[in-house]
């Protein structure tokens, strides 16, 4: 059996019922883009039965694969993880709650296919159709701009959780990364620029998932995460 050409990898702690949404529409919209895929559920120590629904549904659909993990990693080990264990050149992942329209997967692929080292939607260039609170959009872009500031990245939008890579290219780049969880998408960003490897952004529609908030502790941590890579790339050189 030859290995698909694309992985898609859904990050979950949690999240059962999303998963209802997520796996069925996945396996729809890769269906349009390529006639062999997978899906695999990086499913991150879950107690409301996300695994089990996960491994129900694979025995029903080979295409489908449950990466579980007894005890949380944190969402950055847990892409790490999924993305060494994928078989497809082409390895993509976004948010389970689908709040960036699957309708831009192609053009995620696309982009891929087409010789970018990493594709990511981007809720903050001018086309972007976005639909969430002043306050988190207002802290978006004090990330966003002080991320370029310190970090030199050309990026719009370092966060939207709808990425694309070419796994041969990224997979050097994982053992660099040393962020356990939300930081992980800004600092493979950041380390991909400076590696001079290709990255497409592009305006997708995007609507704020159920239960998602910011708050002062992520706010916190984040600009200690910015301050701290920067030591990592300037000072350690590493």
């Amino acid at each position: 059996m030859t290995d698909p050409e694309v992985t898609a990898i859904i990050p979950v702690y949690n999240d059962r019922d999303s998963l209802e949404i997520a796996i069925p529409r996945s396996i729809e919209m890769l269906g349009t883009i390529t006639g062999n895929f997978e899906i695999i559920v990086a499913e991150d120590g879950s107690n409301d039965g996300s695994a089990d629904f996960v491994q129900e549904y694979a025995t029903r659909d080979m295409r489908v694969r449950l990466l579980h993990s007894d005890n949380r990693l944190g969402r950055g080990k847990a892409l790490n993880r999924a993305i060494r264990e994928a078989k497809g050149a082409i390895v993509c992942y976004y948010d389970v709650d689908l709040a960036t329209d699957l309708r831009h997967l192609p053009e995620l692929i696309a982009a891929i296919r087409n010789g970018a080292a990493i594709s990511t939607g981007s809720r903050l260039m001018p086309a972007s159709d976005i639909i969430r609170t002043s306050g988190r959009e207002i802290a978006s872009r004090t990330y966003n701009f002080l991320v370029r500031l310190f970090l030199g990245s050309r990026v719009f939008d370092h966060q939207c959780g709808f990425k694309g890579f070419n796994k041969v290219l990224i997979i050097p780049l994982l053992p660099m990364i040393k962020s356990d969880h939300w930081f992980w998408d800004t600092e493979i960003l950041v380390r991909a620029q400076r590696k001079g490897y290709p990255v497409a952004e592009f305006p997708v529609h995007w609507r704020a998932g159920k239960g998602t908030t910011v708050k002062i502790k992520d706010v916190f941590e984040m600009g200690s995460s910015i301050l701290r890579l920067w030591w990592q790339v300037h000072v350690q050189k590493n």
